[in-house]
């Protein structure tokens, strides 16, 4: 059986400006990899509806889960909320039990829970929240797209929520070797490789040091002992 897969959609004009570095993508790939699901696509749009609903309802149909990142804070250019309730038909407003969070965060550290705070509770209907235990501003899962912040520390834990709820498959495992040679001389080693194991993925990834040329050889798959037979036939090709 094959493992589910997801896709990742990041909103923000922040980061297609080059202003914000993403470190979301990275990190949500490596707690997937652990769980068995599979990564398959990361879009990146900007902060305007059309674009967030188109993206979300295509990524929504096409994998098991949907991951978004960004847009869901107090200014008025956090518009995801609304975009994801309308991709799904839904109502949205201020929900009872997302005002009752940011209330009694704001009275602990005694500030004002203003309008511009109170956007962030505004949930669809028919979501349910993701714990948020760094700023309590709640996320939101509807039907199979998680929306959650865009802040790395924030998202960082919203996705240790959100992961244990998920069912997953197999974990991705990978083994490395750095070949002190050029691409072009190992190419038809690997193709070969590649037909032979053709289960796996793999992939390489060249470098320059000192005005040395090399690559980096990963071999990914699922099952531990088809890659050490890669590896194995790998070096010793590579001795010949």
């Amino acid at each position: 059986m094959s493992n589910p897969t997801a896709a990742m959609l990041v909103i923000g004009d922040e980061i297609l400006s080059g202003r914000t570095r993403d470190a979301n993508m990275h990190f949500l790939a490596q707690e997937l990899t652990k769980l068995g699901i599979d990564l398959k696509e990361v879009r990146v749009v900007s902060d305007e509806a059309p674009a967030i609903e188109s993206a979300v309802r295509a990524l929504s149909d096409d994998f098991d889960h949907v991951f978004t990142s960004g847009g869901i804070g107090p200014t008025h250019d956090d518009i995801t909320a609304d975009c994801i309730a309308r991709a799904f038909g839904a109502h949205i407003d201020v929900r009872a039990d997302a005002r009752a969070l940011l209330e009694a965060h704001y009275k602990k550290s005694g500030q004002e829970l203003n309008q511009a705070r109170l956007r962030m509770a505004r949930i669809p209907d028919p979501a349910t929240l993701i714990d948020n235990p760094v700023s309590t501003a709640p996320g939101f899962t509807i039907e199979n797209v998680h929306v959650m912040a865009g802040v790395p520390s924030v998202f960082q834990a919203m996705v240790a929520s959100v992961l244990p709820g998920l069912t997953g498959g197999r974990p991705l495992l990978s083994q490395t070797l750095r070949v002190d040679r050029g691409e072009g001389d190992i190419a038809a080693t690997l193709s070969e490789l590649a037909e032979e194991f053709a289960d796996l993925s793999i992939g390489c990834y060249p470098f320059q040091i000192n005005g040395v040329f090399g690559a980096n050889v990963v071999v990914r798959g699922t099952e531990g002992a088809r890659i050490d037979a890669a590896m194995t036939r790998l070096a010793r090709a590579l001795e010949a």
